[in-house]
């Protein structure tokens, strides 16, 4: 039976669907290998256009700037990822176990050695980029949401505190991280860093007693 025009149609709908998603996805996969080569500021859109082989009119197509595939491969690697860290870490901490805590800063330093070159990138475009400080501050103020039954355990009246606590965890380990690994300012290997570290923060974490 012959084709009928609705499904060519649709048929090369799909097929152009199926082209810009492609396209959009080699953008992504462009950005991630420049970013982390050059850092932010060292690539345009014209590097991430002329490495997929493609026109600065695709790009602006799938993206609106050179933040914006950043922010996409921030969704796609960075955001998901660290709040499943920070679910870990409410589930770790209700374990009671400091072993546990020391196997959890281990990871989380293992996740950074992982992602370190896009978040050099990142840090980049926090400075450059107005609209990524915003994004960055909403980010870390998210990180406490991945820990109800942490926030739980505190009494309504301190849970600002609870929150306050895990930023300061958060932002300890990110400058731990960028002193050590990307400055070398601070000489250690990972394993004294991770017992050090849960030296600090895992009394520090631990709810008070109910009255």
């Amino acid at each position: 039976m012959a084709e009928t025009a609705s499904a060519t149609r649709q048929r090369r709908g799909t097929l152009r669907d199926e082209q810009k998603r492609a396209t959009r996805a080699r953008l992504v996969e462009s950005a991630r290998t420049l970013f982390g080569e050059r850092g932010y500021a060292g690539v345009t859109v014209d590097d991430i256009a002329s490495d997929v082989g493609c026109s600065r009119a695709t790009f602006y197509l799938h993206f609106p700037a050179k933040v914006d595939v950043l922010r996409a491969l921030t969704d796609e690697d960075i955001a998901q990822s660290t709040m499943a860290n920070y679910r870990d870490l409410d589930r770790v901490l209700e374990t009671g176990s400091r072993a546990e805590f020391v196997a959890w800063v281990t990871r989380a330093i293992g996740w950074f050695q992982q992602h370190r070159d896009l978040l050099l990138a990142w840090d980049e475009a926090t400075v450059l980029e107005p609209d990524m400080q915003a994004m960055a501050r909403e980010g870390r103020l998210a990180f406490p949401n991945a820990m109800p039954g942490y926030l739980a355990r505190w009494p309504e009246d301190r849970r600002d505190e609870a929150r306050l606590r895990i930023a300061l965890l958060s932002t300890q380990l990110e400058g731990f991280f960028t002193r050590w690994a990307l400055q070398g300012t601070i000489e250690t290997d990972a394993e004294l860093a991770a017992e050090v570290l849960a030296d600090i923060w895992f009394p520090a974490l631990v709810a008070p007693d109910p009255e």
